[in-house]
């Protein structure tokens, strides 16, 4: 998320008025119902993660163990075993 300054976006009379109840700090304005993103949607994450899981989930049908794969991705055991656990059900 990128900051903006407010007097850039909003008239001035709204910047004095907003100044009244937070002057000098941050100010989170949340989004229209309906335009709601979730969450890795922007940055791309989720979908690297999903695609980091199939291949973790085709390795362990291949025959690699589950210690193999949490060393190889930097993941615990359990957390391997969750994404199988997961994806056998998607598959």
């Amino acid at each position: 998320m990128k900051y903006k300054k407010a007097q850039d976006v909003l008239p001035e009379e709204l910047v004095r008025l907003l100044q009244n109840y937070v002057s000098g700090d941050y100010l989170y304005i949340p989004r229209k119902e309906g335009e709601k993103k979730s969450w890795g949607e922007n940055s791309g994450t989720r979908d690297l993660l999903k695609a980091r899981n199939i291949e973790i989930y085709d390795k362990y049908k291949e025959g690699a163990t589950v210690e193999k794969l949490s060393e190889k991705y930097f993941l615990s055991e359990q957390s391997v075993r969750r994404i199988i656990s997961q994806a056998r059900k998607y598959a």
